[in-house]
This record gives C-alpha cells, sequence and structure tokens, in this order.
C-alpha cells in the first residue's frame, strides 16, 4: 500500500464521524425524550407506557398562550428578518449603503444572541437608555414610566430583538449567494424591459436566490420559535413561551416533573414544524401572488418610497443594536447613574476590579469548552473537505443539507433527551458532555463556512505540487493550509462565536456545574444589578470579537512580505 492511500485511509472516517457528532446525539436526544413522554422513565420507578404526561401537559394552565407566542414569534421574526433583507438587497445592491451593511455584518454576526437582548432590553426598558435621553426635558418625566416592555404580553420585544439579530445572518447567506445566480446580469435584463429597479430583483433575482438560502431560512424559523435566552431576557413571564416553560419543568426539583417536560419537548418539536409548515404554505401562496404580478404587466418604475423604507428600517436596526451594545459598555463602567440622568456622572472601572475575581472561573470555562469544541470542529471539518479532494468527489446539495439539521431541530426537542441519556451512562455534567453537545451546533457553521473557500481553491495548485513530487500530505501543509490560512482562521472564529453564545447546552448538559459568560449573563438579566449585567455582557461581546481579530490579523502577521499572500489579494 502506497503512502497516498495510507494517507486517505486515515481520512476516511471523517465524513462518518462528522455525521456521528452532528446527528448522534440529536437522534439519541430524541430516542431519549420519547420514552419519558409516554411515562417511561424507570429510575422514577415509572415502567408502563402511558399518555398521562400528554394529559398533564395539556392541561396546564396557558399552554395555548405559550404555543402561539413561540409560534408567532418564530414566524414574524423571519419574516420581518427575510424582509429587510430583500429590502436592502433589492432597493440598494451596488450602492454604498449596501457596502457599508456588508463592513458591519461580520461584527454584527459575532455579538451573542443574549448580549443583543441584554442591549436591547438596557435601550427600551422604563428606565432605559432611550427613555433617559429624552427624559425629563421633552416627556416631563421625572420618574420611569409604568410600561411593560420589555416582557411585553405580546412578545414584541422579543420579536423585535429576534429580528434585528437575524437580520445580519441572512444578509449575509445572501449575500455568499448572489454570485451563484448570476444576480446582477439577472436584473439588469428586467431593468431594461422596463421594471423598476425594486420590481426588477424581486421578479428576476429572488426566486433564484430564495432557492440558495432556504434552509437558512428555516434555521431561523426554527431557532426563533424555540430560542430560550433572548426569550428569558426579554419575552413574556406569565405564561412564557414554550421553550422557556420547558427549561422550568426540567430544573423542577420534583423529578416527576421530567415527564412532563419530555411531553413538552415533543410538543415544541411540533411547533417548530407547524410553523415550517406555514412557511412553506406561504412560500406556495406568494409565489403565485408574484407569477401573477408579473403577468398583468406592471413595471412597478415608482418605487422610490419602498426603497428608502428599506433603507430606513434597515439602517434603524443596525441602530437599535448599536446603541444597546453601546448602552451595555457604559453601564459596565458607570458610577453613579440616577434617573433620569442621559448620562453617569462619573465613569470608573471600579466594577471591574471589584468583581475580577468573580468573572475568572465563568471567563476560563467559556474560554476551554469555546476552544476545545472549535478545535475539534475545526479538525473534524478539514479531514471532511481534505477526503473531498483526495477522492475527487464533491457532495450533492442535498447531502450539503444535512449541515441544517441541527439548526432546524428544535435544541429543547433532544437537549432534555440527551441529559437523561447522560445521566443513566453516569457521564453526565462533565466538561466532555458540554463539549460534545456544544459541538452539535459549532460543526456545522464552522463547515459551511470553510466549505465553499476550500472547494473554491484553484486545484492547479495542487497539481503542480504533485507533478514536483509532493505528496498528499505536504501538499495538505505547505499548500491548503497556508493558502487557506484566512478562511480557517473566520471558521474557527464563527465556531467560537457559536460555542460562546450556548445557553442550554450548557445549563442542561452541565448542569450547573460550568458556569460560563452566557450563563452567567443571562441569570443575571432577571435582576436589577445593571453594573454586573453590562459587565459580563461585555465580555460575551469580547470574547467572539477576538476571536475575528485574530483571524483578520494572523494571516497579515504571517504573510506580510509575501504579497500575493495577504489577505487583500486572496
Amino acid at each position: 500500500m502506497t503512502n497516498t492511500e495510507k494517507g486517505s485511509l486515515l481520512f476516511r472516517p471523517a465524513p462518518l464521524l462528522a455525521l456521528l457528532l452532528m446527528l448522534g446525539p440529536i437522534l439519541a436526544g430524541l430516542l431519549g425524550v420519547l420514552l419519558p413522554a409516554f411515562g417511561w422513565m424507570p429510575v422514577l420507578g415509572q415502567e408502563r407506557l402511558t399518555l398521562a404526561p400528554f394529559s398533564d401537559l395539556f392541561v396546564t394552565p396557558g399552554l395555548l398562550r405559550s404555543l402561539a407566542l413561540s409560534l408567532a414569534s418564530g414566524l414574524i421574526a423571519t419574516c420581518l428578518a427575510v424582509l429587510l433583507t430583500i429590502g436592502l438587497l433589492a432597493g440598494w445592491s451596488d450602492t454604498r449603503l449596501l457596502r457599508s451593511m456588508q463592513q458591519l455584518i461580520s461584527p454584527l454576526l459575532s455579538i451573542p444572541h443574549a448580549a443583543t437582548a441584554l442591549g436591547f432590553a438596557f435601550l427600551f426598558a422604563p428606565s432605559g437608555w432611550l427613555v433617559r435621553m429624552i427624559s425629563p426635558d421633552l416627556t416631563g418625566w421625572s420618574r420611569p414610566p409604568d410600561w411593560l416592555f420589555p416582557h411585553d404580553p405580546f412578545g414584541l420585544a422579543m420579536i423585535i430583538g429576534l429580528t434585528i439579530k437575524e437580520m445580519p445572518f441572512l444578509l449575509l447567506v445572501s449575500l455568499a449567494a448572489l454570485p451563484q445566480i448570476e444576480a446582477g446580469k439577472m436584473a439588469t435584463a428586467a431593468r431594461t424591459l422596463g421594471y423598476g429597479k425594486v420590481a426588477s430583483w424581486l421578479y428576476a433575482v429572488w426566486p433564484r436566490l430564495y432557492r440558495q438560502i432556504r434552509l437558512p431560512v428555516f434555521a431561523t424559523i426554527a431557532y426563533a420559535s424555540s430560542v430560550v435566552d433572548v426569550a428569558l431576557i426579554l419575552g413574556p413571564t406569565n405564561p412564557p413561551t414554550l421553550a422557556v416553560q420547558l427549561v422550568r419543568w426540567m430544573s423542577d426539583p420534583d423529578l416527576s416533573m421530567r415527564l412532563l417536560a419530555s411531553a413538552g419537548a415533543l410538543l415544541q418539536l411540533v411547533v417548530t414544524l407547524a410553523a415550517l409548515a406555514l412557511w412553506w404554505l406561504a412560500e406556495r401562496i406568494l409565489s403565485h401572488l408574484i407569477a401573477h404580478a408579473i403577468g398583468t404587466g406592471r413595471r412597478f418604475q415608482k418605487d422610490g418610497v419602498i426603497r428608502w423604507l428599506g433603507a430606513l428600517f434597515n439602517i434603524a436596526a443596525v441602530v437599535i443594536m448599536l446603541s444597546g451594545l453601546a448602552g451595555l459598555a457604559l453601564w459596565s463602567i458607570a458610577g453613579l447613574w440616577c434617573f433620569p440622568d442621559a448620562m453617569p456622572v462619573t465613569l470608573t472601572l471600579q466594577n471591574w476590579m471589584r468583581h475580577a475575581s468573580m468573572l475568572s472561573e465563568p471567563l476560563l470555562n467559556a474560554l476551554l469548552i469555546g476552544l476545545l469544541s472549535t478545535l475539534i470542529g475545526l479538525l473534524v471539518t478539514i479531514a471532511c473537505l481534505e477526503t473531498e479532494c483526495r477522492a475527487h468527489r464533491t457532495p450533492a446539495s442535498r447531502s450539503l443539507s444535512i449541515l441544517y439539521w441541527p439548526l432546524i431541530v428544535p435544541q429543547v426537542a433532544f437537549l432534555f433527551g440527551l441529559q437523561l441519556i447522560a445521566i443513566s451512562l453516569d457521564v453526565a455534567y462533565s466538561l466532555w458532555s458540554v463539549v460534545l453537545s456544544h459541538l452539535v451546533f459549532v460543526l456545522p457553521y464552522i463547515f459551511l463556512s470553510l466549505g465553499a473557500p476550500w472547494r473554491a481553491l484553484d486545484p492547479r495548485f495542487a497539481g503542480i505540487a504533485a507533478s514536483l513530487g509532493h505528496g498528499p500530505w505536504s501538499i495538505l501543509f505547505r499548500i491548503r493550509l497556508p493558502m487557506l490560512l484566512r478562511p480557517i482562521l473566520t471558521a474557527a472564529a464563527i465556531g467560537f462565536a457559536v460555542s460562546i453564545g450556548q445557553y442550554l447546552a450548557t445549563i442542561l448538559m452541565g448542569g450547573g456545574r460550568w458556569e460560563t459568560i452566557t450563563t452567567e449573563a443571562v441569570s443575571l438579566s432577571a435582576g436589577g444589578n445593571r453594573r454586573l449585567i453590562g459587565l459580563y455582557a461585555m465580555l460575551q461581546m469580547l470574547l467572539p470579537f477576538l476571536g475575528f481579530l485574530l483571524a483578520v490579523g494572523v494571516p497579515h502577521i504571517l504573510f506580510r512580505n509575501r504579497r500575493d499572500m495577504a489577505p487583500t489579494n486572496r
């Protein structure tokens, strides 16, 4: 057997390992929640299948409202995020506004959901920064107004918070897909037929683009309909969304509540599937409406109002997010700050110094778990992509759709079952159980980020190296990895950011023994110490930011004397 064949054998199990790491926990978790949902839990003396957990679930007070909140938040937040993306791309493609938004995408995506939600709450709370800036001169308020926002009963704060956080994600995947469909040529052809700028883009580009981003949209629906951390920070409290209620039941000291939580986890899966089914139905209706609009022959040339509204709402979303984060930063260094003062009387680092010892353990845990899950995910991804190169195969789009399964299946639908299985096997609450649970979500993002640049690398580089006598290992370490260093580090930074933002996986698989910056920030959100909350939220933002900073800076330093290897020329 030649060295080449031996090297190929080493990488051959990589795709199977990737599937096992991504889908294994999901399938095991669904199985682990299925039996308790029907009353089978021998450790509690429940050894007979029964529908009692579902009977108890359906008579739970406020259940219908919890279901409606979960369903509405998933559909409305996704719809608004999609409309914002369409408004920006359709009305402002090839403009300075779109280029400015492109530069902001990576920083905005690196911010965890919990930090964005905390910033939103600090901005719009009754005693938030926005009210302080307009009081008392404009409103006459000398005390905070009596309104319930966030935590409003209709979930509006949660929906808006999810919308402004998901918009950069959908914009990123849309921008990545546009070159594959020759969007510019399609839109130009429609413009030559007399259609307005927005109509040209909607008729000629959007149907083709949507086919490319359909799975990310589904992932957004699934996340928004089952999110826990954002719902805890911004959502209603009595009753809460179904996912939050499930976490409460799972954390109840009464272990029999695990049966009720398992039944609720299956119900959450049904809710998410219902949201996806309704979205699919809306797709069919809208496709017929667009076809009918094209058939009428109207050109919709007067679209100035629509274009400016699209720009206004996108700018407002970015301003809200950045203002909320600025408010978090300000609170973390604020001294005395009484209502209705717009700014604190003093600024001090005493908050950071006072809580430094308290921050050390969550910070080290977050770094350890994030680095381990990212490293494993990166190694598995590189092994899979190298297997593709050596086998000269390109996976079909249907195969790549498997990467979205961990993002579409609700976390609460399988993490409960996974926790029960881990407890029964006596491996629960360990470091590796938390790392592997993070890996379920980290690995797909790393693979999606690195796959396209890896496959886009010109194969002639490897061919030239092979003709000079270099083997597969030499080509990997001396050609592919150095040339793809920036995409590799960027994928690692994305994976690290995903790990830092994990709340539910850390809480359930860690059992409260592995406190991280995110779990502490979400827990503190229920309290009133804004300085401490701002401090944790700032750390939660800084960790992913440092990852992206390294991803950009390291290639510049390593290749500063190699012009053609510089990131600006890649």
